[in-house]
């Protein structure tokens, strides 16, 4: 197979170094016993060679070499997924790959800065009807867009932290970064941490021209060598569910499940819906529903009183 050849109209992947690290990191990882390659030889440096990766995925050491450095406009699909399956890439990180590889496409080179999706109402009602589970919406800059009352009791430590930003929406990067408190809230602080830079990783594959995404990861690498740190591991994740523990100020540890749906609207702009519950008969749910109980009573403090028929 022939190198892919150069885009003769300028450079053809403004994320041709994004493409270069990823790859390198994943092949950094990858141990050469882990694809029954022998490990006796010395080796100056771990993980694969790049003549071992492009043998496995069946291309030439030429070709991958190029694709390592970025070239990867026009490469097939086909072909990305063979470099995939060499690199034992998981499922997020093979479509991080894609998405990489369909935004070094010269028509989607413009840079740009993506405008805010407004929540439709019945979206935002659906949220607000779930009076004992919190929920909100995130759009991919980890911004919580719409949310419900339980919500922002539950993340009052972030909903009033000043890391909001000058979009005036809680955005979970920021105040996982920015605010010293978050670590004392989040009980788990390194893995959420993580978990969110490895989300927006992801996005900004997607979206590498989005002008207020890259403000945003330029103002963490700025003022936070953790989130450097993490930023550099270039690893990544679609979608991030699972378990979540907090120190809340009010109540004291929660421990509750997460789960992420994707929630389609008429934008290419990526929104998730998250939901918490606590299992039933813990201590967990039994503070959520004193948390819901004391969000109830405030919302109903602040209603105004309606006339009666």
């Amino acid at each position: 197979m022939e190198p892919p050849s150069e885009n003769r109209t300028g450079d053809p992947t403004e994320n041709r170094s994004e493409i270069r690290d990823f790859l390198i990191s994943r092949r950094a990882k990858l141990g050469p016993e882990r694809v029954g390659l022998p490990t006796s030889r010395r080796r100056r440096v771990p993980g694969l060679r790049r003549e071992e990766v492009a043998a496995l995925a069946g291309v030439s050491t030429e070709w991958y070499t190029r694709l390592e450095k970025g070239h990867i406009s026009g490469v097939s699909e086909d072909v990305l997924e063979a470099v995939a399956q060499a690199l034992l890439l998981n499922e997020d990180e093979r479509t991080y790959l894609l998405e990489l590889a369909r935004a070094a496409r010269p028509t989607r080179r413009r840079s740009h800065r993506r405008k805010d999706v407004k929540i439709p109402s019945p979206v935002q009602w659906m949220v607000d009807s779930m009076t004992m589970a919190p929920a909100f919406v995130r759009d991919g800059r980890l911004d919580i867009v719409a949310s419900n009352a339980l919500c922002r009791t539950l993340y009052s430590p972030m909903f009033d932290s000043d890391t909001t930003g000058d979009r005036g929406c809680a955005n979970f990067p920021r105040y996982f970064f920015l605010d010293p408190g978050s670590r004392d809230f989040f009980v788990d602080w390194e893995e959420g941490a993580r978990a969110t830079v490895a989300v927006l990783r992801a996005e900004a594959g997607r979206e590498p021209h989005d002008r207020a995404l890259r403000e945003l990861v330029g103002e963490l690498s700025t003022l936070s060598p953790d989130f450097r740190t993490m930023w550099a591991s270039h690893d990544v994740r679609i979608r991030h569910e699972g378990i979540k523990r907090l120190n809340h100020p009010e109540v004291g540890r929660l421990e509750m499940t997460f789960r992420s749906l994707d929630l389609p609207l008429p934008q290419r702009a990526v929104h998730d819906l998250i939901i918490y519950t606590a299992e039933p008969g813990t201590p967990s749910e039994d503070r959520l529903k004193l948390l819901a109980s004391w969000t109830a009573s405030q919302t109903s403090a602040t209603e105004p009183i309606r006339p009666s028929r």
